[in-house]
C-alpha cells in the first residue's frame, strides 16, 4: 500500500542525525517536524527566520504570530532563535544547512528538480527552493511517485522549468526510497505491500533494481 503523507514524513525523519540543522520545505516536508526521533537534537530552520521550529501546535497552544514559511502555525523549541529572512538566506546560501527536505513536481535521472512553476497555471512565487538546492549538498525530495493521472514524476529529463540541475541525490515517494547516481534511479527500499513491479511501471526514468529490495521500516 502506498504511504500516506504522514508515513512519508515519518520515514524521512529517520534520515536525521544528532546535531543537524535542517530546512523543511512547504507541504509534506513540514510534517517531518512531528517525527524527530526522541532524544535527538535537531534544529529545524524555516526560511522566514526561525531556527528551532518544533512540532505543529495543539489547539490550546496555537500562537497566530508564530508561523513557518508556508504560513502554518508552528511551535518553537527551547533555544530557538528568530531573525530576518535576509539572515535566514545567508545561512542557506552559506552552506550551513546539513539537510534540506523539499517537495517537487518532477525529478530526473540527472538529479535535476522542477518544483516552482507549471506554465499556464497560477504562480504564487519562486520561494526559496532555488537557494536551497544551490546551497545544500544533502537534499531529500518528498513527493508522490505519479500524478493523479498515473503519469510518472520520476523522469528521464524534467519537462517543467528547472529549480536546480544535478542537485538531488535522494527521493522519497509514496512507493519507494530512491537514490540518484550515475544517470539512473537506484531503488533502495519499497513501501510495505508495494511490489517492485508497480514501482518499475510507474518510473519513467532509468531504474536500477537490486536483487533484493527491502520494505521500509518505521
Amino acid at each position: 500500500m502506498a504511504l500516506s503523507r504522514e508515513q512519508l514524513a515519518q520515514r524521512v525523519a529517520k534520515e536525521m542525525q544528532d546535531g543537524f540543522y535542517v530546512n523543511l520545505g512547504i507541504g509534506i516536508p513540514t510534517l517531518v517536524a512531528n517525527y524527530i526521533p526522541q532524544g535527538m537534537q535537531v534544529m529545524l530552520q524555516s526560511e522566514n527566520g526561525l531556527l528551532g521550529m518544533g512540532p505543529f501546535p495543539t489547539e490550546d497552544a496555537i500562537d497566530a504570530d508564530l508561523i513557518n514559511a508556508g504560513k502554518q502555525t508552528v511551535t518553537a523549541v527551547d533555544g530557538a532563535s528568530f531573525f530576518s529572512s535576509a539572515e535566514s538566506f545567508a545561512m542557506i546560501r552559506g552552506g550551513h544547512v546539513d539537510l534540506t527536505v523539499l517537495g517537487a513536481f518532477e525529478v530526473d535521472v540527472n538529479g535535476s528538480i522542477a518544483s516552482w512553476m507549471i506554465p499556464g497555471k497560477l504562480i504564487k512565487g519562486m520561494g526559496g527552493a532555488m537557494d536551497l538546492v544551490a546551497g545544500a549538498e544533502n537534499i531529500i525530495v518528498t513527493m508522490m511517485h505519479a500524478d493523479k493521472h498515473g503519469n510518472s514524476k520520476l523522469l528521464p529529463l524534467c519537462e517543467l522549468p528547472l529549480t536546480g540541475y544535478g542537485c538531488i541525490k535522494r527521493v522519497m515517494t509514496d512507493l519507494a526510497f530512491i537514490e540518484i547516481k550515475d544517470g539512473a534511479f537506484h531503488l533502495l527500499e519499497r513501501a510495505p505491500g508495494v511490489s517492485v513491479e508497480e514501482i518499475i511501471a510507474k518510473t519513467a526514468g532509468k531504474l536500477i533494481v537490486p536483487e533484493h529490495v527491502p520494505e521500509m521500516v518505521f
